[in-house]
């Protein structure tokens, strides 16, 4: 290991570990009794989240040590998978709580949508690097926009309205590094909201949740309900919190308090002190992982480390805002924290090409630059050549008007 980028290394590893441990803890005390009651086993949660996790760490090991360049020629393979799972998971997967997310293999589940952001993410930063800048809405949506606008389609009819924001979050961050005008950049984020608005409205459900975030206890017993048990729970924890595993709003009063509203179980347990240290943790992942991209020479490289931590700690923003009830509820898990194991594997992996890129930043050409290369090498040597002639007759003249005339005797 070099010795650029030690520091940012060793913050993403000690922060990866901790959230991935600590997210083991919160994931047993949110479920150990509602578990015992259910399946009669307080571990049940545990061991799943245990074992997604050492996959994930697994992924985690090998992403950092293979290097990150020989995903730019995958891309499009990886694109093509991801999408044929969207369109599969639609068509034959069974529908759980009235969506089709994942797939169901046993006691395990497969959730395509988090390989598509990982697939989304590689393909957008080759496209990028690639091709010019965007300049104009035209070259921003072909293919960019055609592309992330297709996942966001086949992720919305899931339905998943949390994924499709940390889909076009993740792309955002790759358009800001890549140099995207801010005009442009405004114009397309204008766009993307309004679509999101009217994805919203179309919907009932979420058109529901998005009124209640504006006055949740208007409804406290129907659309406002979770909204309203994250607050109180959260404000029952206070500086300290009321001790881990002593708290009672994840036995039945807390809906999903194991997986999106994991933060106020967080919050009521181990109090302000806890919720603080949790979101000191992703605010210096943040830090080191766009250290990471902005240090980074290979511009795939850079714009692949920008989305990858985008997407952490985007994901993690908008969760920890919906639980605080500063921002509508969407789903949206709190990385390596939330139960879930397409997520958690995901994301480690992601981290692991995070830290790979940190050690092979190098820039490697493609065929494409490397002709461009040769090109303007050999143009200026015809040039040259051509006007060898010409250019010493204009330096002899010049050496001859430079040079002293004699001045006859008697003049």
């Amino acid at each position: 290991m070099r010795g650029k980028g030690q520091l940012e290394q060793r913050l993403l590893v000690l922060v990866t570990l901790g959230l991935v441990a600590f997210g083991l803890v919160m994931v047993f005390s949110a479920t150990s009794a509602s578990a015992a009651l259910g399946a009669g086993d307080p571990m049940t949660f545990l061991v799943k989240q245990g074992a997604y996790a050492l996959v994930g760490l697994v992924a985690l090991t090998l992403a950092s040590r293979l290097d990150y360049h020989r995903l730019r020629s995958l891309a499009p393979m990886l694109l093509v998978g991801a999408l044929g799972l969207c369109i599969a998971v639609l068509a034959v997967a069974p529908p759980v709580n009235g969506a089709r997310r994942w797939f169901l293999l046993g006691p395990i589940s497969v959730q395509p949508s988090e390989v598509a952001k990982i697939a989304v993410l590689v393909w957008v930063s080759a496209t990028l690097a690639r091709r010019p800048t965007p300049r104009t809405m035209g070259e921003l949506m072909k293919p960019l926009g055609i592309v992330v606008g297709l996942f966001s389609l086949l992720i919305l009819l899931e339905p998943d309205l949390g994924t499709t924001i940390a889909l076009g979050l993740m792309v955002a961050g790759v358009l800001l590094v890549s140099g995207v005008r801010l005009r442009l950049f405004a114009l397309a984020g204008t766009l993307a909201l309004a679509l999101g608005g009217a994805a919203i409205y179309m919907e009932p459900y979420r058109r529901a949740r998005f009124l209640s975030f504006l006055d949740p206890w208007q409804d406290p017993q129907g659309a406002g309900f979770q909204t309203v048990q994250a607050m109180i729970g959260m404000g029952s924890g206070g500086i300290t919190g009321q001790g881990l595993g002593q708290g009672i709003s994840k036995i039945f009063y807390l809906p999903e308090a194991h997986t999106d509203m994991i933060f106020a179980v967080v919050g009521e347990e181990i109090g302000l002190i806890g919720s603080t240290l949790v979101i000191g943790a992703f605010a210096v992942f943040a830090w080191a992982g766009f250290r990471i991209a902005l240090q980074c020479r290979d511009p795939f490289g850079k714009r692949l480390a920008a989305g990858a931590t985008t997407l952490v700690c985007g994901q993690a923003a908008v969760n920890l805002a919906a639980v605080m009830g500063i921002a509508p509820l969407t789903g949206i898990p709190l990385p390596f924290v939330s139960y879930g194991g397409s997520s958690l594997i995901m994301l480690l992996a992601a981290v692991g090409v995070l830290l790979n890129i940190a050690v092979n930043d190098r820039v490697v050409a493609t065929r494409s630059s490397d002709r461009g290369r040769r090109d303007s090498r050999t143009r200026p040597a015809r040039a040259r050549s051509g006007g060898s002639a010409a250019r010493a007759r204009r330096e002899r003249d010049v050496r001859r008007q430079s040079r002293p005339r004699r001045v006859a005797a008697g003049s």
